[in-house]
């Protein structure tokens, strides 16, 4: 089995968990009476069982500090559940948890609709490059710095450890851009968090001046707060679609590759590739092609192998091979096994890809018959092919550019995508992507408290080009907002006129 083809990875990055700030009065369920000592302890544990029944680290040889790892995060969130006595203590602890593993495929998300109450001290601020500075203020503080102010230190901690103490450590994965594009504005939001404390006061430089500002937090309004935040991170998700531009290019969105049968985005990714096939030759003929895949989180792989093909073709792509994964490592456990069987059963129940449902029916197999002989992982090899020969070599039949436009929400399937595109000859423009580990194949479990889910991978790859938690860059930036669409279209027409 050629692994790279068929690398099902279901999975949504970071932003499973509902965002803290989608509802300023606090729902019932996170008032009501309970023991949250006791609830926190129960999560946890049920944490340490899950990762030690689903996750190949704790048995990966090469790997070896995983498993310490584990149990250091564990202790910690079992020494905060003993002086736990509230909601925000229970679910930034498991915040918290989850972040140290530095894994996107590690994700913990709250079952219950609502969020927690925020309170700001009247501006957020947004990273440009490594500094933070003002970008979203209340017009009516003349108190708080003005935009653009660049922040310094508060309460005598400098910026950078300052957001890496809020923000980083509940949410992990800090050296990302993606991840300082997508949390960055957390550093002067405040919800519920007894392990971060409001600061008093921060100094700034303000055209070139340092100055200090007393901060007085106060409660802002959900739909203040979400508009802002919305306008600062310019994360926007186009719907799918194949649209042929006035110039004669043509662009294709996919801000999905969701595997799941019963999902509309497998629905309308299935409508799109059968619509790009039918439409082969002029994609092939077209000046430039757009691959959209602002926003898309993950999925399964195998939705940008199809779509290869039909634009490269069978012949341009083996005489273009990515580099061969050594092999899958997948935790042999009855959990797992479990989880695959649903998954099958799901596939064939909807007709799906015959491909997939064997490679799923391959997988349970892989994994019964280690368990059998006393093995926590399941070795499945690659199998190299033997590429054809040509007298003549092919030629690439894609006449334009391919461009492959990304945003700093791409990850998991989206990588795999960006990779073998790449690889065939497309060029990467836009923003940095976001990144993953090699550990992969989410399964998705409830906690005992039954108010959050935690995501898993189950199989680790062997011998990936590109290295843990590595992010695509683009050759060619965009340094406007990502939800322009209209300036986000001149620019690449620009690209493609220039070419």
């Amino acid at each position: 089995m050629n692994l790279r083809q068929w690398g099902l990875c279901t999975v949504v990055l970071t932003l499973l968990a509902p965002p803290a700030w989608a509802q300023q009065a606090a729902p019932e369920w996170m008032t009501a009476p309970r023991d949250w000592s006791a609830t926190l302890k129960d999560d946890v544990d049920a944490v340490g069982r899950i990762i030690e029944e689903t996750h190949p680290g704790m048995y990966d040889d090469r790997n070896p500090a995983f498993r310490q790892r584990v149990e250091a995060g564990l202790a910690e969130a079992r020494e905060r559940a003993e002086t736990t006595t509230d909601v925000g203590g229970w679910w930034w602890t498991m915040r918290g948890l989850i972040a140290g593993f530095d894994d996107g495929h590690v994700d913990i998300g709250l079952t219950n609709q609502g969020g927690f109450p925020t309170r700001w001290p009247g501006f957020l601020t947004l990273y440009d490059g490594a500094d933070q500075v003002v970008a979203s203020r209340d017009e009516a503080d003349d108190s708080s710095p003005p935009l653009g102010a660049k922040l310094i230190a508060c309460d005598g901690v400098d910026a950078a450890a300052l957001a890496e103490r809020r923000v980083g450590a509940f949410r992990g994965r800090w050296f990302l851009e993606a991840q300082k594009i997508q949390f960055g504005d957390w550093v002067f939001m405040s919800s519920s968090n007894p392990w971060n404390s409001e600061m008093s006061e921060c100094r700034f430089e303000v055209q070139g001046v340092e100055r200090s500002y007393r901060l007085t937090w106060r409660s802002i309004e959900p739909q203040d707060l979400g508009a802002r935040r919305t306008a600062l991170t310019q994360r926007v998700s186009p719907p799918f679609g194949l649209k042929t531009l006035d110039d004669g290019g043509v662009w294709l969105s996919m801000p999905s590759f969701n595997g799941d049968p019963n999902s509309e985005a497998y629905a309308a990714l299935t409508t799109l590739l059968v619509e790009a096939a039918e439409n082969q030759a002029r994609l092939r003929a077209a000046p430039y092609v757009v691959l959209d895949v602002r926003d898309n989180g993950g999925g399964s792989s195998h939705w940008s192998a199809r779509l290869a093909l039909t634009l490269w073709g069978g012949d341009w792509a083996t005489t273009h091979p990515m580099a061969p994964i050594e092999s899958v490592d997948w935790r042999a456990s009855e959990a797992n096994i479990a989880g695959f069987k649903v998954l099958r059963d799901q596939l064939t129940a909807a007709g799906g890809d015959p491909q997939m449902i064997a490679w799923a029916s391959a997988a349970i197999d892989g994994m019964q018959n280690a368990m059998a002989a006393g093995e926590p992982l399941w070795r499945q090899q690659n199998t190299a092919e033997t590429p054809p020969t040509y007298d003549v070599p092919p030629e690439n039949p894609m006449k334009g550019n391919v461009f492959v436009l990304t945003d700093f929400r791409c990850g998991s399937a989206c990588l795999d995508a960006v990779d073998l595109w790449k690889t065939l000859g497309a060029v990467q423009i836009g923003r940095e992507t976001n990144a993953d580990t090699v550990y992969m194949e989410l399964r998705e479990m409830a906690l005992p408290s039954g108010l959050a889910k935690v995501w898993v991978p189950m199989k680790v790859y062997r011998g990936r080009g590109r290295g843990n938690n590595e992010p695509q860059v683009p050759a060619h930036v965009f340094a406007g907002g990502m939800a322009d669409e209209q300036a986000l279209r001149a620019w690449v027409q620009g690209l493609a006129a220039a070419d």
